[in-house]
């Protein structure tokens, strides 16, 4: 039992140890970003990203909820083109925006998380023709409380696991 008990005390003091030394050293920033190569022109990808209706045709978190609902205002494709989703616990409860378009190049997009924590953050995505392609780059940046930075990691896996199901999606819809 004592040999049980110093097991057990040891792996709660790395635990520990662990916890304290991400909340010191670990930047609060986050930026996660992923990019695929699309065998498609530009101007054919562009119309899977250059409005959030566009952009919810492939989002990967859209399948978290199927009683989601969603809101969209604004005029599609422009600056000021948004929407607010109200879900269940997997999605929770937020809005997003369009903040920029470049045509052809570049959305960019500002986030506001209302459930189940009120966070922000920004994300892009930009568009280069690569040979007879397109490379799309997916990016998102946000800032974790210190509390939260030892989940940094399992964040960003979990964050690129979600970023590579959606290009893939969008690859799958530019390409047909």
């Amino acid at each position: 039992m004592k040999k049980f008990l110093k097991i057990i005390g040891v792996i709660l003091a790395i635990f520990i140890a662990y916890c304290a030394v991400m909340m010191l050293v670990v930047d609060s920033k986050c930026h996660n970003e992923q990019s695929i190569t699309i065998n498609a022109p530009k101007e054919k990808v562009w119309q899977n990203v250059n409005s959030m209706k566009a952009f919810n045709t492939w989002n990967p978190w859209m399948k978290y909820d199927p009683n989601l609902v969603v809101k969209y205002k604004g005029t599609a494709g422009e600056v000021g083109d948004g929407y607010s989703w109200k879900g269940n616990d997997d999605v929770g409860e937020g809005e997003q925006e369009i903040t920029a378009i470049v045509p052809n190049e570049k959305v960019a997009t500002s986030m506001h998380f209302i459930k189940p924590m009120d966070d922000r953050a920004t994300s892009d995505l930009l568009l280069a023709t690569e040979g007879s392609g397109t490379k799309v780059t997916w990016t998102i940046d946000y800032e974790i409380e210190t509390l939260f930075k030892p989940m940094k990691p399992m964040m960003t896996w979990q964050m690129n696991k979600s970023f590579s199901e959606g290009l893939g999606k969008l690859k799958e819809l530019s390409e047909k």
